[in-house]
């Protein structure tokens, strides 16, 4: 082996004919010099019709039994396949929580209920102010809405071969050393509850073979013109002549596209009916490896308990009082909270959570349960009677029967 083959290990790179890739600025479909000028293979027998939104085809995998086994990964393709993690000790769980003092949030005055609608008002551009101002209160019923979150932060593994054009960098081969377990491979995510990705190459895993698409020349047949090198002109549509008004009257020319052959270039391969190998670069040859993708995702579920007309959804949009949270590797159920819905919904979500990420091994758990403070604020403004809610430590106020709006862009005091 030549002192300047970068491969440790491995046999050099395998490549004839266009192995090293067409020159910077030359024209993608001309051939270096001492190549075939235009493409011998099969090959349409007439020219084909130019579809100017064609694009080259993706990448095809090599065909099966090119790569040689590698001690732990035998069984793998170019399709990922998800590994299961390793086991989990339930003897590495720390203990239940104990009791806690769950406080209950302020209730806010009538006064404040009626600043907070005088708000919303404000941002309605066709809602009166007078209702707000005159309408007088007869009632305000405080509650508490509870919202329990529980995340899971999992990370799953993933393997398969890929492929590279082989540029001369340096390669890891098997003789190296034995590979890695797929789980023994450190990989730390940038955050905890937070999606992330990444890409490892398996050590000890790569490979130099020659390219599959280009059978080690560099160049394949043109994908637009089928290696023809020439395309049917759509200007006018193969006949060599195209027409024009003159004087009101329709003659017709020459085809100023194809000067009359009916035929053009094909522009992407510039009539040579080959271009550079999509696959290779042009370089003939491909490193091949093991690529282990590392995927971090954050499972979040909720249960929201409120028991009046304000739609639930509208309770995660607001803060409250964070009355419970915990963070540990495995959360245990909440059991003692005064609700015995929100702790139902907790038994619930950590039981599933516990076996719906079988491929996941699980890093990190969190739950919490905020107490958002509701008000029901009755009222009285002229001869109806309604209500409202106000809601969150914002006061946001939902009042779809505010009495005093209108839609027609008229004035309204």
């Amino acid at each position: 082996m030549s002192e300047k083959q970068p491969i440790l290990g491995g046999a050099p790179a395998v490549g004839t004919g266009y192995g090293g890739g067409a020159p910077a600025g030359a024209v993608p479909g001309a051939p270096p010099g001492g190549a075939p000028s235009t493409y011998q293979g099969q090959m349409p027998a007439a020219d084909v019709k130019d579809d100017p939104n064609m694009k080259a085809p993706g990448p095809t995998a090599p065909p099966p039994g090119q790569l040689e086994a590698v001690g732990g990964y035998e069984n793998i393709g170019f399709n990922a396949s998800a590994l299961p993690p390793p086991s989990y000790d339930e003897s590495e769980r720390g203990a239940p929580p104990e009791n806690r003092e769950f406080k209950a949030v302020p209730t806010i005055t009538e006064e404040e209920a009626r600043e907070a609608l005088l708000s919303f008002v404000a941002e309605h551009c066709c809602y009166g102010k007078k209702a707000a101002q005159e309408m007088n209160y007869t009632d305000l019923k405080s509650t508490s809405a509870f919202h329990y979150t529980l995340e899971t932060f999992g990370e799953g593994r993933t393997t398969a071969w890929a492929y590279e054009p082989f540029i001369g960098q340096t390669i890891d081969v098997p003789q190296n050393g034995p590979a890695p377990g797929p789980w023994d491979i450190q990989a730390q995510p940038t955050a905890m509850f937070q999606n992330g990705k990444i890409e490892i190459e398996v050590p000890h895993t790569a490979g130099v073979k020659p390219c599959h698409e280009c059978l080690a020349t560099g160049r394949i047949r043109c994908f637009r013109c089928q290696g023809r090198g020439r395309l049917h002109c759509h200007s006018c549509n193969g006949s060599g002549r195209e027409s024009y008004y003159e004087d009101g009257e329709r003659r017709h020319r020459t085809c100023c596209h194809c000067d009359g052959s009916g035929r053009r270039r094909c522009y992407t391969c510039d009539g040579y009916g080959m271009i550079t190998c999509t696959v290779c670069d042009g370089r003939a040859s491909l490193k091949f490896y093991i690529k282990l993708t590392v995927l971090w995702t954050n499972h979040l579920e909720d249960h929201i308990v409120e028991r009046t007309a304000l739609p639930d959804e509208l309770i995660r949009g607001v803060s409250g009082q964070i009355s419970f949270e915990e963070t540990v590797p495995r959360v245990w159920p909440i059991v003692h909270f005064p609700d015995q819905e929100v702790n139902m919904a907790s038994k619930n979500l950590v039981a599933k959570h516990a076996s719906s990420y079988a491929n996941e091994r699980i890093l990190m758990q969190r739950h919490k349960v905020r107490i958002i403070p509701v008000t029901q604020a009755y009222y009285k403004w002229k001869d109806s009677d309604a209500n409202y809610f106000v809601y969150g430590f914002e006061k946001k106020v939902f009042a779809p029967d505010y009495p005093q709006k209108c839609c027609w862009g008229c004035s309204i005091q």
